[in-house]
């Protein structure tokens, strides 16, 4: 195919009328948009709560647990120079 013929091709489907889209679909992607907007939504608040229960349980594990202290030694050092 030249290009006098492409350009032929293309002005006609340029020159076509645009088809028209059912009615009934603005108002079923209105619908699917929403409810995709509101689990994202539902998601995110889920998300949000599962960290704050996640840090509030760490912090009260650290409180209690306090694993920045040393344990205590089980054994008693050896005794030199008696």
């Amino acid at each position: 195919m030249n290009r006098p013929e492409r350009e032929a091709a293309v002005r006609q489907i340029m020159e076509r009328t645009v088809p028209r889209l059912p009615p009934e679909l603005h108002t079923d992607a209105v619908r699917r948009g929403s409810r995709m907007l509101r689990r994202r939504t539902l998601a995110r608040r889920l998300l949000w709560l599962l960290l704050w229960a996640a840090a509030v349980t760490f912090a009260v594990w650290a409180m209690v647990a306090e694993p920045w202290v040393e344990p205590p030694s089980e054994t008693t050092p050896p005794l030199t120079g008696w």
